[in-house]
């Protein structure tokens, strides 16, 4: 009878301890309380003590392994407007992907307007569009897909923020425009590139730059910096812009420990 289950009113968010570092952990936890209120739920706890749980848990396991920090919301009662909120916070282990490379396609699937969706929120009811692009890439021989907004411009990987370096040798990655959630790594990853002289355009992509993209990567929670080998049929080198930026995340995420 939740109304989470019932009418997915539900939010969460995805922070990572890596050995014990907790990049940008704080930031996480704030916008779990910005998407629930998004999406007409309330989370009491204060944002100092919803840290300590999250050091806590963290500290639960052994300092050499690689966790997801799952902060989450719930409608638990209302008959279509959530009227009490619950919460649940999850840590388990989860390596971190190793800077392999992965495939893509472009999908046929778009992210709603914001006008149409809470787009400005972690919401669970976002997810299920999702996971119909990543069934349908799979289907393909895909690990991952591109999604488009409604105007028909890039907005990103199904699940996680894109970044491209053009023809002309620019790092481009699509500009906020509310229909996609733009990540905290994605910008922690700007601000690391820009410190060292790397500017990022952040502008509309049309589908058709990507095929001529020198490289193609990815920037998210889960992975952090990730490659893209594979876009289409076309074969990617893991470019030097994006294993910049990843020893430059890793780099970061070294100074936070808890």
């Amino acid at each position: 009878m939740d109304h989470s289950v019932w009418l997915a009113s539900t939010i969460f968010d995805g922070a990572r301890s890596i050995h014990r570092m907790a990049p940008d952990l704080r930031a996480h936890c704030a916008r779990t309380y910005d998407s629930a209120r998004r999406v007409g739920l309330t989370l009491e706890l204060p944002i100092d003590e919803l840290m300590r749980l999250a050091i806590e848990g963290i500290h639960r396991f052994p300092a050499d392994i690689d966790l997801y920090i799952r902060p989450l919301v719930f409608g638990t009662a209302g008959l279509l407007v959530p009227e009490k909120s619950a919460f649940a916070l999850t840590v388990f282990d989860a390596p971190l992907p190793p800077f392999a490379g992965f495939s893509a396609h472009l999908s046929q699937r778009r992210r709603p307007s914001p006008l149409a969706a809470t787009t400005d929120a972690k919401a669970s009811a976002l997810y299920p569009n999702v996971a119909r692009a990543l069934r349908e890439a799979a289907e393909a021989g895909f690990n991952n897909a591109v999604v488009l907004d409604p105007e028909g411009n890039v907005a990103e990987f199904a699940t996680a923020n894109l970044f491209f370096v053009s023809e002309s040798g620019a790092v481009v990655t699509p500009a906020a425009n509310g229909t996609f959630l733009a990540g905290i790594t994605r910008a922690r990853v700007i601000q690391l590139l820009s410190d060292v002289g790397i500017a990022v355009e952040q502008r509309a992509v049309k589908p058709e730059e990507l095929d001529s993209a020198r490289e193609i990567f990815n920037t998210g929670n889960f992975g952090k910096v990730m490659p893209c080998t594979r876009y289409g049929e076309r074969e990617l080198p893991i470019g030097p812009v994006a294993t910049r930026a990843r020893e430059l995340y890793m780099e970061f995420a070294a100074g936070c420990r808890v």
